[in-house]
């Protein structure tokens, strides 16, 4: 019975730990909090913050895993170069993690060294480089902190009278003790894209159809498989993919967004671990979901292939302020048929806090993507969070 460690507890890594556990294999759960969702279905936890380098040594000291799995961007990742050495496998590599985690390593590598095309982008730590970089830049422009998850410190400065805040907003909003941000050229794109990417330790990689999804506040809202783009585009969007999995290496499931333009496919951003907006593939669309695929990946378990079946649509629900969850309209809500509903099992809520997840598909294929995405708002509407 294999031991893994998951560093990050929330609604992804339950359902990872759900995947592992299917598996055979012990897990245990680490979060800055007790009673993550991922913690209630482990086999242990873990409570401290995992930018605390102590801390997280103490942590595997203790339970001696032999795989750790970063499912969140904060944690102090220059010790999983060192737990690596140490033998222990991190997943996909602790490379992949320390570049994700900062959006100034991940961009400089996938645009100079990889040369995948991307928004035009600058740095800054102040406001007097910030107001320089999008002088560069131009308006309008996407401001982000380099370490945030979730949108927080996100936004879409359009006019001069809106830097001091924006710059203010990016750096409140930064994780860690990284403050810094980059100014991203605005992309003139018709659909942004999730690329699900596999990559195996004896195998081929392989991608799950794309899903399209959208945002607000830097957050998805909802997500559609498959979401319908040229066959050209597809191909350069998987050819980027690999480029960039290959740069980090190791072996599970990698989250990459990209932006469709007129004028072609433009990398966004990557996670190297199960992604959002690829919760709809707990719908059923797929023979193994996101969650399955990067357990297995982990593993080292062969996959054969991934097999699309049908089309579905996710749709977040979310808390309104701050409190002790109590869900309302659950019996309206299972009342519509092929449909599903997640639960995360957060202890607490925040405004726009995301606390489940609505599930919609369409078996016969008579739905249109357009009706579909319009059920499963409407399904997520009859849930309350008080």
């Amino acid at each position: 019975m294999r031991k893994v460690m998951m560093l990050g507890s929330g609604e992804l890594g339950k359902e990872v730990v759900i995947a592992l556990k299917r598996l055979g294999c012990t897990v245990i759960a680490c979060d800055a909090y007790a009673g993550a969702p991922a913690m209630q279905v482990a086999d242990d936890f873990e409570v401290f913050s995992m930018l605390d380098a102590e801390a997280l040594d103490a942590a595997v000291a203790k339970h001696q895993p032999e795989i750790i799995v970063p499912e969140v961007e904060s944690i102090r990742t220059d010790r999983l170069y060192a737990f690596e050495k140490e033998g222990i496998q991190v997943t996909p590599s602790a490379k992949a993690a320390n570049f994700t985690m900062n959006r100034k390593l991940i961009r400089d590598l996938a645009a100079k060294e990889l040369g995948l095309k991307t928004a035009p982008y600058a740095y800054a730590t102040s406001i007097e480089e910030f107001e320089q970089a999008v002088a560069e830049i131009g308006l309008p422009c996407v401001v982000k902190p380099l370490m945030s998850s979730s949108g927080k410190g996100q936004s879409v400065v359009r006019e001069e009278a809106q830097l001091q805040e924006a710059f203010t907003y990016a750096m409140e909003g930064s994780r860690g003790d990284l403050k810094e941000i980059i100014v991203e050229g605005f992309v003139d794109f018709h659909t942004e894209i999730t690329l699900l990417t596999v990559t195996q330790k004896e195998g081929e990689t392989l991608f799950c159809a794309p899903i399209g999804h959208r945002q607000e506040r830097g957050d998805y809202q909802e997500s559609w498989q498959p979401c319908a783009m040229d066959e050209q585009q597809l191909i350069e969007a998987q050819e980027m993919s690999r480029k960039v999995t290959a740069a980090l290496g190791g072996a599970g499931i990698w989250g990459i967004e990209f932006f469709l333009a007129n004028d072609g496919v433009y990398f966004s951003e990557l996670s190297p671990r199960p992604h959002d907006t690829g919760m709809v593939t707990l719908a059923g669309t797929q023979n193994f979901n996101e969650f399955e695929l990067h357990a297995r990946a982990l593993l080292g378990l062969p996959i054969a292939e991934i097999e699309f079946r049908y089309p579905a649509v996710s749709a977040v629900v979310l808390a309104s302020k701050e409190g002790t969850p109590v869900y309302g309209g659950l019996e309206e809500a299972c009342s519509y048929d092929q449909t599903d509903i997640k639960i995360f099992g957060k202890p607490t809520t925040r405004p726009y806090r995301r606390m489940g997840v609505v599930l919609t598909y369409d078996r016969t294929g008579e739905l249109t993507e357009e009706v579909l995405r319009e059920k499963a708002a409407m399904i997520a509407s009859e849930i309350t969070v008080h």
